[in-house]
């Protein structure tokens, strides 16, 4: 039967003392995931801040989690002296959870071309597994700790994309004339001249229906250099032998 002594053990000294553990550990893995995605939005990847914040601290959470196996379910396995094979091994259960979550996250990212949508909800939907185990663990405040940080993470983690530095990216799709003279230092030139760069590699060129297809992604030299692309709508039809075009963010 229920007792005052069994919920208490769950916010015992030991308990707790690990909790702030485990928060330190992710308020460290936040900061460097956040630098980390920062190296990456800069330079227009898809996957920015958020998403490498969320599945940095969800790492964190699950691998720290395992480091006190005698605190789980408020110690009560341990101070009945049994151990994890009397009542199955819940690093297997861990195991399989995160396994199977990963087809669920691979279920909402989206791509069409350069465009990729869905990363930072895939990595929020891993962290609230983290969150389920921790609480299922009995680490409740690392628990409620995790989820105010990914609340942090995913509500201002864009905002301080925006503040930083950073080099927007879109994708373009461009289709000539078969015989039209197309080359890659005219694209080049014409996306410099528009404050914009072609990244190096990501030019595709097939040849469908009698029509070039050029397919790459531009990075702005900097925040405000890129021109907007409504203006480039209105002078791409000017490019000699351009039948039809397409732009996009290449990051969503």
């Amino acid at each position: 039967m229920l007792d005052s002594s069994q919920l208490a053990s769950y916010w015992s000294p030991a308990e707790l003392s690990s909790n702030v553990v485990m928060g330190l550990h992710l308020l460290g893995a936040m900061v460097l995931g956040l630098l980390l995605g920062y190296e990456r939005s800069y330079r227009g990847r898809a996957a920015g801040m958020r998403t490498y914040g969320l599945v940095c601290m969800a790492s964190t959470a699950l691998v720290v989690a395992l480091g006190y196996p005698q605190l789980w379910f408020g110690g009560q396995l341990a101070a009945a002296g049994h151990g994890q094979a009397s009542f199955g091994d819940p690093t297997r259960v861990i195991q399989g959870i995160v396994s199977g979550l990963g087809f669920l996250c691979a279920g909402v990212i989206m791509r069409e071309g350069f465009n990729i949508s869905g990363l930072t909800t895939a990595a929020s939907i891993w962290c609230s597994a983290a969150i389920g185990i921790l609480i299922g663990l009995g680490f409740y405040l690392a628990g409620m700790l995790l989820t105010l940080l990914c609340v942090v993470c995913m509500m201002w983690g864009g905002r301080l994309e925006s503040w930083l530095p950073s080099r927007p990216a879109i994708a373009v799709t461009l289709r000539f004339n078969l015989d039209a003279c197309v080359s890659e230092n005219k694209l080049r030139d014409f996306a410099r001249a528009h404050g914009y760069e072609v990244a190096s590699g990501s030019i595709s060129i097939e040849v469908r229906e009698r029509m070039q297809e050029w397919h790459f992604v531009c990075v702005a030299l900097n925040k405000r250099a890129g021109t907007p692309l409504g203006y480039l709508a209105q002078v791409l039809p000017h490019f000699d032998g351009l039948l039809e075009y397409r732009l996009g963010h290449a990051r969503n």
